[in-house]
């Protein structure tokens, strides 16, 4: 008899020593890819009349967001359509300006005229609400307005 005994070949084992690289690598990847919503919404989520002309937004970073519709919480910001939302609190039309006159002051100066004012508005909410929106823009020159709507038919 002999004292070696012939190992049997098989498959051999799989190589898993860069398996940490490429879970890190993904992990990596989506942490810089991905965005974290800015602001809390406050008014229930709006209720966007259906789009017939769609244009998309070419500085996403360069838009300020004007959320209308009903308040989450009634108890705390009243009863109604026609709550105006600016970052993260609840305000007035009268508002309106220094919100954008704040946004203006944190981007440079050859950005500003591409700055983009979006307006995401309940279907239920009144039309004098988004009229008051509309002139306290105008009085601070804010002329680009984008109406928000939903993606394909109501919702």
């Amino acid at each position: 008899m002999s004292k070696f005994r012939k190992k049997k070949k098989g498959m051999p084992a799989v190589n898993t020593a860069a398996l940490p690289d490429i879970v890190f690598m993904l992990l990596f990847f989506f942490m810089v890819t991905t965005t974290m919503r800015e602001t809390d919404l406050r008014i229930e989520n709006p209720r966007l009349p259906s789009a017939s002309e769609v244009k998309k937004l070419e500085h996403k970073s360069l838009v300020c967001t004007i959320y209308v519709g009903k308040s989450k919480d009634p108890n705390r910001d009243g009863v109604g359509y026609n709550k105006i939302q600016l970052n993260d609190k609840i305000a007035s039309a009268d508002q309106v300006p220094a919100f954008i006159i704040n946004a203006r002051t944190k981007v440079s100066e050859a950005e500003v005229p591409f700055m983009t004012t979006s307006i995401k508005a309940d279907k239920e909410s009144n039309v004098g609400t988004i009229t008051d929106i509309r002139l306290k823009l105008r009085d601070v020159n804010a002329l680009k307005i984008s109406y928000s709507a939903s993606k394909g038919g109501g919702n």
